[in-house]
């Protein structure tokens, strides 16, 4: 069974996108490569960057958690991604 993780990625203009996937790294380059497989969403609106990512389990838990994400303002986004950096600095 594959782990999936929910990434947030930052768009030139600020926006946040939220999705799931098995392998962040590889969906990361889709979305950057904006071929077929790159969210339609994110056509245009490079540079991306990728600013958050979070290991969740079944793909069905990262369902959920997107949705929950997806349900916040942007202020609690933005909460989400400051936290999760200083975790990474403790």
């Amino acid at each position: 069974m594959s782990l999936w993780s929910l990434y947030m990625i930052r768009c030139r203009d600020g926006e946040l996108y939220t999705g799931v996937t098995t392998d962040v790294s590889r969906r990361f380059a889709e979305h950057q490569g904006g071929g077929p497989k790159a969210a339609k969403y994110l056509r245009g609106k490079a540079p991306l960057q990728l600013v958050y990512q979070e290991l969740v389990g079944s793909r069905s838990e990262a369902l959920k958690r997107e949705i929950q994400v997806k349900k916040l303002t942007r202020q609690q986004k933005l909460a989400l991604l400051h936290a999760d950096d200083l975790l990474a600095v403790g």
